[in-house]
């Protein structure tokens, strides 16, 4: 950057830049009447916001080079609905995309020549953020909830047990299921693998054996999973 250097009033030196122009190189934005553009001090693809009519949308990292941006000789061309108008210069291209007011967007830059396509890109980017945020709304996290027993566990808290058990894998979610074993307990872990046997048989409607029984410590545990996971 130049500087230009000046005397202030008390003899020290200053520096000021030289006023801005009005003026942006010339440069034709074909979405000027759709798209809002944002100057970040460069044109390049990352240094700009696009913010369609009625602010539904903020872009901060365009991954497209779009309309003066491809500066490529020759460009492949797909019109807005799919069909091919062959191959043409980058000027023809943007001189087709300013005549039907669409933007020219590099969807392939990889291919020899690159491939571009007509479209309205706040729109597109637009219906793009509405597909991710219903694919997150309508996204299960499994989770894993545990049920904890103990090898004397009587028949009415065993069936409470597996009545939340069940639910849990009816909401799509793993069961983690212990027996744990104190002091002298551990010497009888063959009872606490038959509670746990009885369990798995009594969820293999809506479950199946994830993980068989093992110790881990001072329990016995085993995982059970939605069948329809499998």
């Amino acid at each position: 950057m130049v500087h230009y250097m000046s005397k202030n009033k008390e003899g020290y030196a200053s520096a000021s830049p030289p006023a801005q122009s009005k003026e942006v190189n010339n440069v034709s934005l074909t979405t000027r009447n759709r798209v809002g553009v944002c100057w970040r001090g460069c044109w390049c693809a990352s240094a700009f916001c696009y913010f369609p009519i009625g602010g539904a949308l903020a872009i901060a990292n365009v991954v497209h080079q779009l309309n003066e941006e491809i500066t490529d000789k020759e460009v492949r061309l797909i019109g807005d609905q799919g069909e091919q108008l062959g191959i043409l210069s980058s000027q023809q291209a943007l001189a087709i995309a300013e005549e039907k007011g669409l933007d020219l967007v590099k969807i392939s830059p990889q291919a020899v020549p690159p491939v571009c396509k007509l479209m309205d890109y706040g729109k597109f980017r637009f219906e793009q953020s509405k597909k991710e945020k219903e694919a997150r709304k309508n996204q299960h996290v499994v989770e894993i909830k545990e049920v904890r027993m103990s090898p004397n566990i009587d028949v009415g808290d065993f069936n409470t047990k597996l009545k939340n058990a069940q639910k849990f894998i009816s909401d799509g979610n793993r069961v983690k299921v212990s027996v744990r074993f104190r002091g002298r307990e551990m010497a009888h872990t063959e009872i606490g693998r038959g509670i746990l046997d009885r369990f798995a048989e009594a969820c293999a409607e809506t479950a199946v054996l994830d993980k068989p029984c093992k110790m881990e410590g001072r329990s016995m545990v085993m995982f059970l999973a939605p069948k329809n996971n499998k």
